[in-house]
């Protein structure tokens, strides 16, 4: 007995079989050869024509190659090898918002074939659905609300551009994307893996679903876990690999490095003004309490992590200015700094520069400076509606006058600004493959000079210590896609690796050299300075400032509860019985407080807390 889905995959099987000889009949069998190109208005690298028709061949394939290597064109010219053997005729693009017209120039600019971009409300995108068009070109946030669109069009080839998107499993984008069904996909991402061995498998599961087996299996393979079921790394990564094999192709610019422009990387450490300096080390104080605290217990409440996360950033920010914290000042040096390095740049009447940083606000600052020099500028950030977005990328393209390019991270995914000569990154982001994305939008194919890029890095601060960050990225994204380790230990659960990192950056600040003479603030670690010899460090004053400060909250929290519990619910009517904690002795009449007890775990670190800070 044949069951449906061996009847499917056998002619799955002979269906790629007959593909590749057809492909072969045609082109021949040179597969780096110019064949591909005749079906396209503008040639290709050899490794492109490789990529396209490996992904022709396949079927449904990941294109994983770096950023700026090309990965569009090769999408586009695999459709056009697919229409050619296989009589693919509708194709939809799924892309981010701000790529979608990037993506219609793209296909103008190496076929004649006609594009839609989807966009409007529902009633229009009906309407552009039904229209004749050889590609449809839509986003990410939409699939699930044109689903029914979108099957009733049927689609022959589905492409996935920044593919990231779908990575985590859980959002409505990823299964509305993975709802979608077509008879070849090509999924572009130039970062399949940026922090766990879950998104690649995620990603995949779109291409083939039956390629890595069921998710818990995969992770059970590869996982490595603690006592307690933590992941503390992955094995086997090279088994990972060898499945991707036939639906994976990837290229680095170290390997095509001879067609890539080169690239000079410099950094300028800069100082900081007393008021940035005093931002900056008010918010340490808070980070090396926290940190602190994370190493006695091990543990931290929500409240503190969120304070964590607050700080750090307000660090990261008054590296730039105070402006970033108070709009009321601005105290920096950056932007001077800035300022002087693209009058150099600009010495050159047709040069043109990106300049990048995750906050508008810091591009804000730049912007009375650039005005004062008289030159050109855009402004790309999250809140630039989707139809201005490609009127900002064609001015700065084809404006002789507009000289530079101002972006958050919103334009530090897919855009082509290759016509630029420079990339000045005015701060350092936490993941490198973020920094990666930032500079590949101008060091990539189609560049034709040096490329120079440039780091502000304020000295003494959490961006000089950020530096030796994230390894552990580097070398699981290296194990699996490029032939690194193959095993990575992550050193504990998500939020000890992040406590880990930011120990690191922390630690990592050297000493700065004082705008003004004063003495430091000091913080007392436990465990260092304080520490007595021969016996047990005596509990800090600190220590028993955070018991009463959480005494104190759970007392005001327990309060507000109490006085719920005693006020009418909404409607004027009395709470419902069993939702308060207070209730009354049936002997004796006497009103008590019942709240529930915390699970064993919990109740033991409080134990040992107590125990910790009394000494015993």
């Amino acid at each position: 007995r044949f069951y449906e889905d061996a009847l499917d995959f056998i002619a799955h099987v002979r269906d790629d079989a007959w593909r590749r000889r057809r492909i072969r009949e045609i082109l021949g069998e040179d597969t780096a050869g110019p064949a591909v190109d005749s079906f396209l208005k503008a040639p290709l690298y050899p490794y492109q024509r490789q990529g396209a028709l490996f992904a022709a061949e396949s079927g449904r394939c990941l294109i994983a190659d770096e950023m700026g290597l090309g990965k569009t064109v090769q999408a586009i010219a695999a459709v056009e090898v697919l229409n050619r053997t296989a009589g693919a005729e509708r194709v939809l693009v799924v892309s981010p918002v701000s790529l979608k017209h990037q993506w219609s120039e793209e296909i103008a600019r190496f076929t004649d074939r006609s594009a839609e971009v989807i966009e409007g409300l529902r009633p229009e995108r009906a309407h552009r659905y039904a229209s004749e068009s050889f590609y449809k070109i839509t986003n990410y946030d939409v699939i699930h609300r044109d689903a029914d669109l979108i099957r009733s069009w049927a689609p022959d080839v589905i492409v996935l551009d920044e593919a990231q998107r779908i990575k985590n499993w859980k959002t409505l984008a990823a299964r509305s994307v993975k709802g979608l069904s077509s008879e070849f996909a090509v999924v572009l991402t130039g970062t399949p893996l940026e922090n766990r061995l879950e998104e690649l498998h995620s990603i995949v599961q779109f291409v083939d679903r039956f390629r890595l087996g069921p998710g818990y299996r995969f992770l059970e393979e590869h996982q490595v876990t603690d006592g307690h079921g933590k992941v503390v790394g992955y094995r086997n990564l090279s088994g990972v690999a060898e499945s991707l094999e036939p639906i994976l192709v990837r290229r680095t610019k170290a390997q095509v490095l001879d067609e890539l422009p080169e690239r000079l990387e410099k950094r300028f450490f800069v100082g900081m003004t007393p008021e940035q300096v005093r931002h900056h080390d008010e918010n340490r104080e808070i980070v090396a309490r926290i940190v602190a605290k994370w190493r006695r217990y091990g543990f931290l409440s929500e409240g503190d992590q969120r304070r964590l996360t607050i700080a750090l950033q307000r660090m990261r920010m008054s590296c730039n200015s105070s402006y970033l914290l108070d709009q009321r000042s601005d105290h920096g040096v950056k932007a001077d700094e800035a300022a002087t390095l693209l009058e150099e740049i600009f010495e050159r009447p047709e040069a043109k520069v990106v300049v990048f940083s995750q906050w508008l606000r810091t591009h804000e600052i730049l912007i009375p400076r650039l005005e004062r020099k008289g030159w050109g500028y855009v402004l790309f950030h999250g809140g630039v509606p989707g139809k201005k977005r490609k009127e900002l990328i064609r001015r700065f393209k084809e404006d002789p006058e507009c000289r530079l390019f101002l972006s958050t991270d919103a334009g530090g995914v897919g855009l082509n600004l290759q016509n630029a000569e420079a990339v000045v990154i005015m701060d350092q982001p936490w993941n490198p493959a973020v920094l990666e994305q930032r500079i590949g939008r101008v060091h990539r194919l189609g560049q034709h000079r040096p490329v120079r890029v440039v780091h502000f890095i304020a000295q003494g601060t959490i961006e000089q210590g950020m530096l030796s960050l994230l390894a552990f990225k580097k070398s699981l994204f290296s194990g699996v896609l490029d032939g690194g380790k193959d095993e990575v230990f992550l050193g504990g659960t998500r939020l000890n690796r992040f406590m880990k990192t930011v120990e690191t950056a922390t630690g990592s600040i050297p000493e700065p050299s004082p705008p003004e003479p004063g003495p430091e603030a000091e913080v007392e670690v436990p465990g260092e300075a304080g520490a007595q010899p021969g016996g047990p460090a005596s509990p800090p004053a600190e220590a028993w400032q955070e018991v009463l400060g959480a005494g104190l909250s759970f007392l005001e929290k327990l309060g507000q509860a109490v006085q719920a519990a005693r006020s009418p619910s909404a409607g004027g009517e009395a709470a419902p019985r069993g939702t308060s904690l207070i209730e009354t002795d049936p002997a004796t009449g006497r009103s008590f407080v019942k709240f529930p007890l915390p699970d064993p775990e919990t109740l033991k670190k409080l134990g040992d807390l107590f125990a910790s800070l009394a000494g015993k």
